[in-house]
Order: C-alpha cells, then sequence, then structure tokens
C-alpha cells in the first residue's frame, strides 16, 4: 500500500529525513516510533502529499503521489497532530462540509457523515459547537474526517496527544475496531501505544530509520530495544 524509496527532506540546511526506505502491505497497522524531533511528522506529511520530498519516491498504492495527488489523495485519511478543526461550527456542520471537500455527492453525503459519526462516537454532540467540545470529542471528530470518504489508507499523527487516560483507551479502541478495514499508520513517542495498537514498529532517530520489528517476533520489552536503538545511532552521530 505504501512504499517510501530512497526518500530524503530537507529544509535549507537541516536534513530532517535521510534516505528513508521502507515498505507497508494492505492491511497492516503500523507505528512509527520516535523521540520528539525524530522526523515522525515530516514523514506523514510527505506520505500524505503536504509537501514532495527532496530526493526519492513516495508510491501509493504503486503510483507515486507527487504526479497523481487528486487520485491518489481519495484513498488516504489524515489526522493531522494539531487537529484542524474550524471551533465555530457545529460538529454536524464540520462534517458536511469536509464532505463537500472530499467531492462525496450530496446524494450519499447524510449516509457516510451518519456511518463515521457512529464509528467515532461523536452523533450524540452533532449539534454542539466544534470549540465547546472536550479535547476527547475533538480528537473523535478529527478522526471522523478522516473517515470519510471510505479511505484505504489511514494516517494517524499522534492520534492520542493530548487525552486523558480514559480518552486514551477510548482512541485506542478505535483503532483496534477500524483496523480489519483498512491500513493504519500511526505515529507516536509513547512505546505503550505501539504495543497496544500494532503489529509492526518503524523506529525513526534523527531523520533516520533507526529499525523495522515485527512486534510479534519480538522477546525482549519494546522499552529495551528502543533505548538500544536510539542509543545505538546516537553513538554512530557522535562518531
Amino acid at each position: 500500500m505504501i512504499s517510501v524509496q530512497n526518500v530524503s527532506k530537507f529544509f535549507g540546511p537541516i536534513k530532517a529525513l535521510q534516505n528513508i526506505t521502507f515498505e507497508i502491505k494492505r492491511g497492516e497497522v503500523v507505528g512509527f516510533l520516535g523521540p520528539n524531533g525524530a522526523g515522525k511528522t515530516t514523514m506523514m506529511r510527505l506520505i500524505t502529499g503536504f509537501f514532495p520530498p527532496s530526493e526519492g519516491q513516495v508510491l501509493i498504492d504503486g503510483k507515486d503521489l507527487c504526479k497523481s495527488k487528486s487520485e491518489i489523495r481519495r484513498k488516504i485519511g489524515y489526522l493531522p497532530e494539531n487537529n484542524p478543526l474550524y471551533r465555530d461550527m457545529t460538529a454536524k456542520d464540520f462534517l458536511s462540509y469536509v464532505a463537500q471537500l472530499k467531492g462525496i455527492s450530496f446524494r450519499t453525503q447524510k449516509t457516510a457523515i451518519q456511518k463515521t459519526a457512529e464509528q467515532c462516537g461523536v452523533e450524540s454532540v452533532f449539534n454542539r459547537l466544534v470549540g465547546k467540545l472536550s479535547k476527547g470529542y475533538q480528537q473523535r471528530l478529527g478522526l471522523a474526517q478522516a473517515l470519510l470518504g471510505d479511505p484505504e489508507l489511514l494516517i494517524l499523527d499522534e492520534p492520542t496527544n493530548g487525552l486523558d487516560p480514559k480518552q486514551i483507551v477510548e482512541m485506542r479502541n478505535l483503532i483496534q475496531l477500524l483496523r480489519h478495514e483498512r491500513t493504519i499508520l500511526l505515529s507516536t513517542h509513547i512505546l505503550s501505544e505501539v504495543q497496544m495498537t500494532c503489529e509492526r514498529v518503524l523506529i525513526l532517530n534523527e531523520g533516520k530509520m533507526a529499525a523495522d520489528l515485527e512486534l510479534k517476533s519480538i522477546e525482549a520489552s519494546l522499552e529495551d530495544i528502543f533505548l538500544k536503538v536510539v542509543n545505538k545511532e546516537v553513538e554512530l552521530c557522535q562518531k
């Protein structure tokens, strides 16, 4: 579903990503793990077509993202780290607006909105202003907008960021329910998040790919592996 081939991203003299290569199969749930500033958000933005790579190529479902943006973007649902909500709209109006932006026909909009609202548990706050909703409901609404259009690929950047423990559990449960229907890629700097929701983890550190691990084959704790990988990368950079 995703093929990232020798991708680098530079912002002037800053090397945000360096020679990243990996593939994600259709139906996989994969986590991007790394400390803050490792390049996770930059990688997410490249995969969603937010901006192009400086070097290399990103393929979505076998097609070059930079050459077929409109067609490929219909396959992608994206929840950014900073959830872009219109706070002066009601939740229902916001989802209707997003449905129009995504080109969902007026005839099927009501059904599509109702489906995603039920999946994410936001139908009870349909008529409330987005700015008056709790952080948990705002994240649920952000996930609902990402699911509109029934995308094959779901990209979630720090989906539990800022949530309280109860809301984190609820968001994890939502992701678990969605994993059987689509390919999911989520980023986090929280080790337990990957263990609870993913079957595979890609570890980034200082803009480089540090490890690609299948969780079911890991005997040691993920925390130990993460610390060893990151420390090894830091030592190599210092040398």
